[in-house]
């Protein structure tokens, strides 16, 4: 009753003020954050409080605080903000949100005025008073927020001011834009520097840690371990594990604080024991080993899920490979494959493999600097490339000769040095747990990802095995969905907290809590351009029809045709591309995925007719390439677009779809091209896309010889191509691209 009545007393404050501001506000903004952008907000605060009304009365209780605020009036914008805690109190409510931050400073500076303390005591007392009453998921998220640096809010509150500068005068929205800008900065800046020891004592009464584990291997090896389990559990807990190469942050407390035993483990040699670091090598069996170890625990209730993205992803495909008795779950986001999409893609070998293999292996850590330095493998690409040397001359010529990078070029097919790390064939079938894959059409590790997937279904008739693909980079789950990704409006329905579902996904497996929502299907894909999730038994199912698009010829132009129907001659598109030119050493191709323009580069286009009607393009693409060329191999790029009517390219799927011809039949066996002889090469693409192109809207597909300086160039000889050298290209690619040659596009009418 105190809190309606307290509430029907704002409402007619509100009526009695003055009406609503009916026109813009003088204004001038200040040039940067400081005191004088404080008073100036100050001034504004105070001429719109009195008039200031809104319908939604828990948005007008929070734009309200925020003037109070920013007015200097903490105990008015503590009381409403109480207020507004007490309206929230209702079912479908989340008990913690981002603005408990300003519950908790205005709450504080109430203190600081009202009892006389120190900012830092008070504020320590206010955040205490949340934290004691929240639990463990929940304090989390809280503490999570207030470590963002204070750096963040004061180049956003940077950016508004600047955003304002060029106007005398404020409208109402704009002037709460600027209002919340300020408070984040002003109120980060002030607590800033004492949440570090807050968090930690915080954890110390939530949390058992330790950081000092070694796990012995029968071979003499040592794994470091890190243990994060809730404090006082009343009983054996699941143990979800992380197994990793990085010796950095880590979701150890995370996984604590949603009622596991959180628990990561580092490949030997990293944080802090010793001998030589090996990626990919050993890993599956030491995860094993680390397995067994947590069985063996009295906190352990027996069971234990792998998890992670990159490479911790690989680790639990790598453990899985062996099935020890007590792994019962993987989730993996973004995992990377060996030998499918990392040290190559589609068999092509990266430079990115080397400047990461020497990062890895280096434990003094000598070369972090240089790793994040892009400039210098810029340099390094550029160098390499303008000399027209040997691949297996990168490290020489960066002067860090890398033994690692050479043992893997020296497996260029996928053989059985890559096939001993992760299942292979039927050993997917042994695979009898449940698996959540999650990755994204923009993510460049969606080849593996889909290959795990894939693979284990395919040799796994009843794999619980549940994809969810969305707009997604390969970042994804480290800072969740972006409503913009490079340019690109990603729609709202995708914008889920997948880092939250995996944790869902954890409780449906070990706890018997419901299956997700978004889960709802084997496959779960968003429709980009629907704003909607689909869910389909498989990757198949997704589309319920193809639509075949013939390579035909233009009469004239460098546009070329996607038709639906075949020319009744054989034609060709004639492509030639000089494997000695190095007029290009910067080149490498834009990854924008909305352009006004294609930049052609060793490749040729071919655009369709506008579409009549909406279609929706879901799945794999597929293509025939009838086609003659003068050398015994070459490596082909493919790339779809959406070309709308108003000009843009959307990029269907990123980075480009990468082939080596003579794999491209079989990645395990090479088969060379017949050099001058018209054959046919059949193309799985391994990068899904989901998307309804619209009306009016061209298909583009792009067909690319790949000659670039950061990666394996092949130069047709038919031998070992990290071998070959520019001497070798005496001669340019030529291709014949005949109108035989098509491209099948899966669609759901």
């Amino acid at each position: 009753m105190k809190a309606f009545r307290r509430w029907i007393g704002i409402l007619l404050a509100a009526a009695l003020a003055s009406t609503a501001m009916a026109s813009d506000l003088e204004f001038r903004a200040p040039n940067a954050p400081g005191d004088a952008a404080a008073a100036a907000l100050r001034d504004l605060a105070g001429r719109l409080v009195p008039v200031y009304q809104d319908p939604d009365p828990d948005r007008y209780l929070a734009n309200l605080s925020a003037l109070q605020m920013v007015a200097g009036n903490f105990p008015a914008a503590d009381e409403s903000r109480r207020t507004l805690r007490e309206r929230r109190r209702r079912p479908g409510i989340k008990p913690v949100t981002r603005d408990v931050i300003f519950d908790i400073y205005a709450h504080a500076r109430t203190l600081e005025l009202q009892q006389r303390l120190t900012f830092a005591d008070a504020f320590a007392r206010s955040y205490r008073e949340v934290a004691d009453r929240i639990g463990d998921r929940d304090a989390y998220i809280l503490n999570a927020w207030l470590r963002t640096p204070p750096s963040f809010y004061q180049d956003g509150f940077q950016r508004v001011l600047d955003q304002q500068r060029a106007s005398d005068s404020i409208g109402e929205p704009a002037a709460f834009d600027l209002f919340w800008a300020y408070l984040y900065y002003d109120a980060y800046r002030s607590f800033g520097p004492l949440v570090d020891a807050l968090i930690a004592e915080d954890d110390r009464r939530r949390y058992e840690v330790d950081d000092g584990i070694l796990i012995k291997t029968p071979d003499g090896a040592r794994i470091a371990a890190l243990l994060v389990r809730p404090r006082g559990a009343a009983k054996p807990l699941p143990a979800l594990l992380q197994y990793t190469i990085y010796d950095s942050d880590n979701y150890a407390k995370e996984c604590a604080a949603h009622g596991y035993v959180g628990v990561v483990a580092y490949s030997p040699g990293v944080h802090g024991t010793p001998g030589p670091v090996l990626p990919y090598q050993r890993d599956g069996e030491y995860a094993r080993l680390v397995i067994n170890w947590i069985t063996q625990q009295p906190w352990s209730d027996g069971r234990v899920g792998m998890f992670g993205e990159g490479y911790s992803g690989f680790a639990a495909w790598a453990a899985a490979k062996h099935m020890p008795a007590g792994l019962k779950a993987l989730a993996t986001s973004a995992a990377s494959a060996p030998g499918v999409d990392v040290p190559m893609a589609g068999n092509i070998f990266q430079n990115s493999a080397y400047r990461w293999s020497l990062y890895v292996t280096d434990k003094k850590k000598a070369d972090e600097k240089d790793f994040y330095n892009d400039s210098l493998w810029h340099e390094l690409n550029e160098k390499w490339y303008a000399g027209g040397e040997r691949y297996r001359d990168l490290g020489r010529i960066h002067g860090k000769p890398d033994p690692i990078f050479i043992r893997w070029l020296n497996h260029p097919s996928y053989d059985r040095f890559w096939q001993e790390m992760i299942p292979f064939r039927e050993q997917f079938a042994r695979i009898n747990i449940p698996v959540l894959t999650m990755t994204g059409y923009y993510a460049g590790s969606q080849p593996g990802a889909l290959y795990y997937f894939m693979q284990h279904h395919r040799y796994n008739p009843h794999a619980d095995d549940t994809l969810l693909i969305g707009p997604y980079d390969d970042a994804v789950m480290q800072r969740g969905p972006l409503a913009t990704l490079q340019a690109y409006a990603v729609d709202a329905a995708a914008l889920i907290d997948v880092r939250e579902l995996r944790y869902q996904w954890f409780d449906h497996v070990f706890n018997g809590g419901a299956i997700p929502s978004p889960l709802a299907g084997t496959v779960n894909y968003e429709v980009m351009g629907t704003n909607e999730w689909r869910h389909a038994a498989s990757i198949d199912a997704m589309a319920n029809g193809t639509i075949r698009f013939y390579l035909n010829p233009a009469a004239s132009g460098d546009v070329h045709h996607l038709s639906q129907h075949k020319v009744a001659h054989s034609a060709y598109v004639h492509q030639s591309v000089s494997l000695k030119s190095r007029k290009d050493p910067t080149w490498v191709p834009s990854l924008d995925l909305i352009s006004k323009s294609l930049a052609p580069h060793n490749h040729v286009e071919y655009e369709s007719d506008p579409l009549p009607k909406r279609i929706e393009l879901n799945g794999l693409f597929s293509a025939r390439l009838d086609f003659a060329v003068n050398k015994m191999d070459v490596d082909l790029n493919i790339i779809l677009y959406e070309h709308q009517a108003n000009g843009d390219y959307v990029r269907l799927f990123s980075p480009t779809d990468e082939i080596r011809a003579s794999y491209a039949r079989d990645p395990v066996h090479r088969h060379l091209l017949k050099a001058g002889e018209r054959q046919a090469l059949t193309v799985h693409g391994e990068r899904m896309t989901a998307r309804l192109l619209q009306p009016g809207s061209r298909l583009v597909m792009i067909l690319g010889i790949s000659k670039r300086p950061d990666r394996e160039i092949n130069y047709g000889t038919g031998n070992d191509v990290s071998e070959e050298s520019i001497a070798d290209g005496a001669s340019p690619i030529k291709i014949r691209w005949f109108s035989d040659s098509y491209i099948d596009v899966p669609v759901r009418r």
